[in-house]
């Protein structure tokens, strides 16, 4: 799962080097289809003010939220895909016994041996600098903010759990799928806590204030949407715990570079299920799938967890991205990698017999990976002309780290 990249401006340039999950744009030379049945909805304006916050609203300002945007024919599309989202998607999940648990990877707290297994843990965490933390904080965070992806998954027409116990095949992927990565914020969390390297209340407050806020994905309650989203996130999750693990094994923390690595081997089972339901939206409906593709990138793939605050800094997620670009967890040429990557993997460039706003559509997007990473070297070379700056993180008992 953040900051918006504006291609017309040389400032919004240098704003992506602070991106986590999300580059947006101006608008494409393409006219973008909106329903006639939309309904716009101001947000409650959630703007910071100084110190001061209304009670329960984020961070930062939710911007109009648009609401059911797929036309009502397009419903019957994921009707008709029932049968095959069972055959081709549910058998990405894995069965509950299969399946590893957090306490497979943790000190187990019935053996003799509980108290000499944590101090060994706290012993290897010493090796890792408080910037690796933060970012693995970060990380965390983002995964425990799961109720509200779920939430998100079920606001979308056409594939919702009607009930909570709903047995379509989408109903039963959302619930699975949760139940699985419900597992991951469990592990890194209680990694962490036994780490004795963070503050964990300041953490804490950090998800519930997550939470709280929900998020604004602009996916309109539109599956077509949600599932391009969802595949591009699974990706940025699998790229981001892949380097963390990377990094704790440098740092000589061989537990929990395979704690990050069975993370990210998640992350990347699901991203494979997301990405199938892309391209067989491109095979039954291309020309819909390609103007919602553009119309996704043309605002921006924002990283879950943008609405993130801990009750003191306003601007921590911004914070938060600038450091895990330094270190190269996540960075703005990931961002072009991952649409590069599904470019090529939905084959974009060869599908034929779109509409004139199908083909302005798919020429736009083919297009936009080179355009970013032009604008991320450029935004690299003004930032290493630019002083240094170090914040206090919260998460780390308020010591200053480099962004």
């Amino acid at each position: 799962m953040a900051l918006k990249m504006d291609w017309a401006g040389a400032n919004a340039a240098e704003s992506a080097v602070r991106m986590r999950f999300g580059i947006g744009g101006a608008s494409p030379s393409f006219p973008v289809r909106r329903s006639s049945s939309r309904v716009s909805m101001a947000s409650n304006t959630a703007m910071v003010t100084g110190n001061t916050k209304k009670p329960f609203s984020p961070p930062k300002e939710v911007h109009i939220q648009v609401k059911h945007s797929l036309p009502p024919e397009k419903i019957e599309i994921f009707n008709s895909l029932q049968s095959w989202a069972e055959q081709n998607i549910l058998v990405h999940l894995k069965h509950v016994e299969k399946c590893w648990q957090p306490s497979d990877f943790l000190p187990d707290p019935s053996s003799e041996g509980f108290h000499e297994q944590v101090k060994d843990l706290r012993e290897r965490c010493k090796e890792l600098p408080d910037d690796y933390f933060v970012v693995l904080v970060g990380d965390m965070i983002t995964e425990e903010a799961l109720p509200t992806y779920q939430t998100m998954l079920n606001t979308l027409d056409g594939v919702r759990d009607e009930t909570g116990a709903s047995l379509t095949p989408w109903a039963i992927w959302t619930r699975a799928w949760t139940a699985e990565e419900n597992r991951h914020g469990d592990l890194l969390n209680k990694y962490l806590y036994l780490s004795g390297r963070v503050d964990m209340r300041q953490i804490e407050k950090t998800i519930q204030y997550l939470i709280g806020s929900g998020m604004d994905p602009g996916t309109e309650n539109n599956p077509y949407l949600g599932f391009i989203y969802t595949s591009f996130q699974e990706r940025a999750t699998f790229i981001s715990h892949g380097n963390t693990a990377r990094q704790a094994k440098e740092h000589g923390d061989m537990k929990l570079a395979q704690i990050c690595g069975i993370i990210a081997a998640d992350e990347k089972r699901h991203e494979t299920a997301y990405t199938k339901i892309v391209e067989k939206l491109f095979e039954v409906d291309p020309n819909h799938t390609i103007l919602a593709l553009a119309d996704m990138m043309k605002k921006k793939i924002s990283m879950p967890a943008h609405l993130m605050y801990d009750g003191e800094e306003k601007n921590l997620f911004d914070h938060f991205s600038a450091v895990a670009q330094r270190l190269g967890v996540y960075t703005a040429k990931d961002y072009a990698d991952i649409l590069e990557f599904l470019v090529g993997r939905w084959e974009v460039e060869k599908i034929t017999g779109l509409s004139s706003e199908g083909c302005k559509a798919q020429d736009y997007v083919c297009g936009l990976a080179p355009r970013i990473r032009k604008l991320e070297e450029r935004a690299q070379g003004r930032a290493k002309q630019k002083k240094s700056l170090a914040v206090p993180f919260s998460w780390v008992f308020g010591r200053e780290i480099m962004l």
